[in-house]
């Protein structure tokens, strides 16, 4: 096939854009047919967009997507330009930190204190929420990735 190699996070995130499209699908069905809404498939689909969402970021930090003050990056000299690189790298790690942070705090509190369950599927919440940290791993790979990718890119820059 000699196309690109498809991500493990890019898999994921397909797969789970399938469920949930399958999961809405049917759900609308029923409803025009049998009269009928399965209560689980908003509480299915809203856990799976953020895990989704979390996929994403990842993806996108590889592919350098974010958003960013390039106009004032692109006129930078390139030692400062690597001195950005770094900082926003480090701020954006920093971010996912506390993303994590909070996320395993929660994951504490519904399994020693609160163990909390969803509404229709009486999952313990923590299962989803679990989801975060655990789709987090592939972001701070693409921060590293992409913080590499540029410095790369600088590098090349200072060649020509």
């Amino acid at each position: 096939m000699g196309g690109k190699k498809l991500k493990i996070e890019e898999l994921i995130s397909a797969i789970l854009l399938f469920i949930m499209a399958s999961i809405a699908f049917i759900n609308v069905l029923s409803r025009k047919i049998l009269h009928l809404s399965f209560a689980f498939t908003e509480e299915v689909t809203v856990h799976f967009f953020v895990w989704v969402t979390v996929l994403g970021i990842a993806i996108a930090f590889e592919k350098g997507a974010h958003l960013g003050v390039v106009t004032v990056y692109d006129k930078l000299p390139k030692t400062l330009k690597k001195i950005a690189a770094f900082i926003s790298a480090s701020l954006s790690t920093l971010l996912f930190l506390i993303v994590n942070y909070y996320a395993f705090r929660e994951i504490y509190m519904d399994l020693t204190i609160f163990h909390m369950e969803s509404e229709a599927l009486r999952i313990p919440e923590w299962m989803y929420i679990i989801g975060i940290p655990i789709f987090s791993v592939f972001i701070f790979k693409n921060i590293y990735r992409g913080l590499k990718i540029e410095l790369k890119k600088i590098e090349g820059e200072e060649a020509e």
